[in-house]
């Protein structure tokens, strides 16, 4: 009997349809109680104690802040200016105050020695699981190493219990070819111990959101959960096993994240955010998941999902009116989560799972590109705070990711206010006897107390580095894997400090992007950079000039100020004026190479990678060096034996005689009809034209008949 792989040239490479029925919600709708055994009385009164702990801790720091930062400002009469600033400085330290209490709740339960694991039981035949990964105008050559480890190790170790699906929402005709090239010796190269298959969209509705909710519709019958990873995911098979014997032990629960450790970073700002991640990550995560129960958040990836349960709750609504605020929902995996909840089923957050692992963006361009699409989404979530049925976790969880981009409007204001408020001290005159008073009333504030304060905040901002510094030092094996004692405070201190020079930048940039949501700007779909994050200096001139700018006017008028000012705002200017150099050296693995090498900012995968991580790289140093990108798609196409014959079979069966009408179509197969060669035909293509013809089976005979 042929193998599956052997017959693959004449063949789909999708398993037979599964239909799930699928049902699309409202924003408001009524809330379903929790199902029986989702949590017992002991877990319950864990999360009761855990956000009683959480909220008057955060509650007690920020009655301190406001009213000591009253007395500071009310040892006169407060001007309107200053109540405006003492707002600002209320919001802003609530914000903190409330990052700083779960890092100290996670610290706190990270130090308790008597962690209870989630039960797992025994996998049912019947119970199989998917592993989805979508793709978008991805480099396909480091997806598919992923998936030939996973696959290797799932075929061994757990034959007939997984399959891997590649969803490719890829609209980049080039793009789309390439990756199906490099794809199809990887499906179903192992019998059906672990079968891959490969499904390309045509029409890319909803986008990511869609992308998934298009396989629960065709084949989710089939498979009762399912793993979601990213084009940048890999997850170890223990993980994966324990992720789906949780889910077989809990058939209440509908959603289980991990926490992914970022990896594989090797420039200056990937090695920020991987050794944040591995050193604070877990901090915060234990404090997130004791207080959040069983209604947690989805970060889009890197979880297993009930199968049924996201075709009953998670298929979105679509807004009213157009993008930004309305359409589709952009980020979608904050409101799947709440969706889920309030149909009933449990969402968790299991921290103690260490085989999932993501990567980061490479540069600081890359993440603000990044941010773009996420602050529009997180903005947009303002439409469904309110929504009817969400629970008080889930209405947190979507305030705290509008609030994520919302605090930085709040810090920028709160640093121009502040400035208003020294000059206007500088310029105007005071009234030193105001109304009937016979006393004069001098324009003072209680120094001290302001900087008890200012000691106190920093206190509250840094406390969660702390934290993270602390529970990694008493912990020897984990000590040990950041370098030891020694060189875990150094890299604390070098993390701490130059994310300081980047975050007046990220301020300002986000502080634009906000701007540009509510000023009614679409992000689109722009796909994630997965290079080393290089660029030009005419390249971050322009991107950072505004920056620069900005800087310079800070910095000048605190200087006519005085001195002091100078001094005081000097943390916030530096990394302005500093924006073009810093952005400079965030991209590009070589420009720290050294220092990496030497230990600077070493993380624990990086010093001993775990199984699945060294084969990662060992399969991708095999390969060529340089964009895998081919030339020519058409030419690869036509030309590549078995290939053209694979593709049009992936193509769906044209309805009727007359298929619909598409200008590009229409155009390129004019150029199909008048070209005497390929080489002419490709020259004459434009990108809709070529993509219309990649995805017409009577097109692409047509090109065959023309040419051979």
């Amino acid at each position: 009997m042929n193998s599956p792989g052997k017959q693959l040239d004449h063949q789909l490479a999708l398993p037979p349809e599964s239909p799930l029925e699928l049902v699309r919600h409202q924003v408001h709708e009524s809330d379903k109680p929790l199902g029986s055994g989702v949590q017992n009385k002991r877990e319950k009164f864990k999360v009761i104690s855990a956000r009683l702990f959480l909220f008057g801790l955060t509650l007690s720091l920020s009655v301190y802040g406001v009213t000591e930062m009253y007395a500071v400002l009310s040892t006169n009469t407060v001007t309107i200016l200053q109540w405006a600033f003492l707002i600002l400085f209320g919001v802003n330290f609530i914000w903190i105050s409330f990052a700083s209490s779960q890092a100290l709740l996670g610290f706190l339960v990270s130090l308790w020695p008597w962690h209870g694991k989630p039960t797992e039981a025994d996998i049912d035949e019947c119970f199989k699981t998917a592993i989805l990964m979508p793709v978008y105008c991805e480099e396909p050559a480091r997806v598919a190493a992923a998936i030939r480890i996973m696959q290797s190790e799932l075929a061994s170790r757990a034959p007939g219990q997984y399959a891997i699906f590649i969803l490719s929402d890829t609209n980049d005709p080039d793009a789309w070819i390439n990756e199906e090239n490099v794809f199809r010796p990887v499906l179903n190269s192992i019998e059906t111990a672990c079968p891959v298959y490969y499904r390309k969209r045509l029409e890319n509705a909803e986008r990511k959101a869609g992308n998934i909710a298009d396989w629960v519709r065709r084949w989710g019958g089939a498979y009762p959960a399912m793993i979601i990873l990213d084009a940048d995911s890999i997850m170890s098979v223990d993980t994966m096993q324990s992720l789906s014997r949780r889910m077989m032990a809990s058939p209440g629960i509908g959603l289980i994240q991990t926490l992914p450790k970022i990896v594989r970073a090797k420039s200056l700002f990937g090695r920020l955010q991987q050794f944040a991640n591995q050193c604070y990550g877990p901090i915060y995560a234990r404090g997130l998941s004791a207080w959040h129960g069983v209604s947690s958040n989805f970060w889009g990836h890197n979880a297993i999902l009930r199968t049924q349960g996201f075709a009953e709750a998670c298929i979105l609504p679509i807004l009213p009116g157009k993008p930004p605020m309305g359409g589709h929902v952009l980020s979608h995996d904050f409101i799947e989560a709440s969706f889920l909840r309030r149909a009933g089923w449990g969402v968790r957050f299991d921290t103690d799972l260490d085989g999932s692992y993501e990567e980061a963006p490479p540069s600081l361009m890359d993440m603000l590109v990044r941010d773009r699409r996420w602050c529009q989404g997180n903005l947009q979530h303002s439409r469904i705070l309110f929504a009817k049925g969400l629970s008080l976790a889930s209405r947190i969880h979507i305030l705290s990711g509008i609030f994520s981009y919302l605090s930085a409007v709040f810090w920028l204001f709160l640093i121009l206010l502040g400035l208003a408020i020294a000059i206007q001290a500088l310029v105007v005159r005071p009234e030193y006897f105001s109304g009937f008073s016979l006393f004069p009333i001098w324009p003072v504030f209680d120094a001290e107390r302001a900087l008890n304060l200012f000691y106190v905040s920093m206190a509250v901002v840094f406390a969660p580095k702390v934290f993270g510094w602390f529970s990694a030092l008493v912990h020897f094996r984990q000590c040990q894997a950041f370098g030891g004692p020694i060189f875990l405070t150094l890299n604390t201190l070098w993390e701490s400090l130059l994310s300081m020079l980047y975050a007046p930048v990220l301020m300002v940039a986000q502080f634009g992007l906000v701007s540009s949501v509510l000023l009614g700007r679409d992000s689109g779909w722009t796909p994630q950079s997965r290079s080393d994050g290089a660029l030009d200096w005419t390249t971050l001139w322009r991107a950072h000039r505004k920056h620069i700018f900005f800087g310079v006017f800070l910095a000048g008028l605190a200087y006519l100020n005085s001195l002091a000012l100078f001094l005081w705002l000097l943390p916030i200017t530096a990394g302005l004026l500093l924006s073009l150099p810093l952005s400079w050296i965030s991209g590009g693995n070589r420009r720290i190479s050294l220092l990496g090498k030497l230990g600077f900012l070493r993380a624990p995968e990086e010093k001993r990678p775990c199984k699945i991580l060294r084969s990662l790289e060992d399969v991708l140093a095999e390969q060529p060096e340089g964009d895998s990108k081919v030339s020519s798609s058409l030419d690869l196409l036509m030309n590549t034996p078995g290939f053209f014959d694979w593709h049009r079979a992936q193509l769906p069966q044209q309805k009727g005689e007359d298929p619909e009408f598409q200008a590009a179509a229409v155009t390129a197969e004019w150029k199909i009809r008048h070209a005497d060669s390929l080489q002419k035909l490709d020259s004459w293509l434009e990108r809709e034209e070529l993509l219309a013809l990649m995805s017409r089976r009577d097109l692409l005979l047509l090109i065959r008949d023309r040419m051979n």
